[in-house]
């Protein structure tokens, strides 16, 4: 019996797993789950992890609150349907924890958090929505959802409406203008990611300008798009990978006779003889199958949780002479974004876009300390990363 079938048999709502405390229920220490939850939690440094069951709808979610030390913690809401209980578990840990080293990489005021629900054959619905939007409410804003993987603006607008008339706490960010929000954070990630291209660029083949280059790009979703394009405006030849034939079209259509444009397979764009390689879909994409088969000199896009093994694949890219700007900071325009939203709705100012890109101006600015660390220490630029992100931790 996992955790979600052991809450649906005693009908409990709530379940909160805290690092350095027994659960409420204390019987769930049976269920199959549980080890590797307080595992992992351990492991990564989680505060807190919340699954939450609405036994009317069959819905399941999980939190993960990673840290508050440096405030609420902001992530999105990812709606997939995970094989098994314990895939959804390793996705929010993951990925919350990636939410707190992005924060304090970039030095937001803000800690880290993700949500996952849990999809079953019904997918996403009002009535899934709506339910999450009232356990979010529970949580009183020590977690702050956004969208993400499944969810879209109007995803938040929705819940904002469920929420707003009882609580003021800030629960939901990144809602359309016409709710007060800051709409689609895409253009802020790729605006981030567009830089510390040019950034890598610049520090592996001491070019300022883009032109000429030949650059490898997977996933051509909201941030891949945004982010084609830009290259494609300074002239990048570009060699794209993605399952929707309806986005190759666009993009290509976009690109025109402008630039050299071509299309691969999805396992293929890992052997493109290319500059630089641009992964933007799902992660978990380069390890000890993938990495030998690159030919490029610089790794940087906007995918989440990139390296399947942070550590050994890391080294893999280091040892293999590919810098890599690791995907928790290269990525965090869209937080930087959420941050200065959360900010602005706590102390009643008016949301301003430009303040934030002036933000997201920044990440260059971060890459360059972990670039010098990564030089000064001889260590890879993700353990840099992270050396950096855990020194403004403390």
């Amino acid at each position: 019996m996992d955790i979600f079938e052991f809450m649906k048999e005693r009908s409990i709502t709530r379940l909160d797993f805290l690092r350095n405390r027994e659960p409420s229920a204390r019987d769930v220490v049976n269920a199959s789950t549980y080890p590797a939850v307080k595992k992992m939690m351990v492991e990564m440094g989680h505060e807190e992890v919340v699954f939450f069951y609405d036994k009317a709808i069959n819905a399941r979610f999980i939190v993960g609150i990673h840290s508050t030390l440096r405030g609420p913690a902001i992530g999105g809401l990812r709606l997939w349907a995970y094989e098994k209980e314990l895939d959804a578990v390793k996705d929010v840990l993951r990925l919350s924890r990636g939410m707190t080293y992005k924060s304090a990489s970039v030095n937001l005021d803000i800690g880290g958090g993700k949500a996952v629900a849990w999809l079953d054959e019904r997918g996403k619905t009002p009535e899934l929505l709506k339910s999450f939007a009232n356990f979010l409410i529970m949580l009183e804003g020590r977690y702050i959802t956004a969208e993400d993987v499944g969810t879209t603006v109007e995803d938040m607008d929705f819940m904002l409406d469920e929420i707003k008339s009882k609580t003021d706490k800030v629960c939901v960010v990144c809602c359309s203008e016409a709710r007060g929000g800051s709409g689609n954070p895409s253009p802020f990630t790729a605006h981030g990611v567009y830089d510390g291209i040019k950034l890598s660029v610049k520090r592996v083949f001491g070019k300022d300008l883009l032109k000429g280059l030949t650059i490898a790009l997977q996933g051509l979703g909201h941030v891949g798009f945004e982010v084609a394009k830009k290259l494609i405006d300074d002239g990048v030849n570009l060699v794209v990978s993605e399952l929707e034939q309806a986005k190759i079209k666009r993009i290509q259509d976009y690109a025109g006779s402008k630039v050299g444009f071509r299309v691969v397979g999805i396992d293929e764009i890992y052997s493109v003889d290319c500059d630089l390689f641009s992964p933007n879909a799902l992660g978990g994409i380069l390890n000890d199958r993938t990495i030998p088969q690159l030919r490029c000199k610089i790794v940087a896009g906007a995918a989440n949780n990139q390296l399947e093994d942070e550590e050994k694949d890391s080294e893999l890219l280091y040892k293999k002479g590919i810098f890599y700007t690791p995907d928790f900071m290269i990525n965090a325009g869209g937080v930087s974004n959420a941050a200065m939203e959360v900010f602005d709705k706590m102390h009643n100012i008016p949301y301003d876009k430009k303040s934030v890109f002036k933000k997201v101006d920044e990440i260059s600015n971060n890459l360059l300390d972990v670039a010098s660390i990564s030089e000064k220490e001889n260590i890879s630029t993700y353990k840099a990363a992270l050396k950096l992100a855990e020194q403004r931790l403390r």
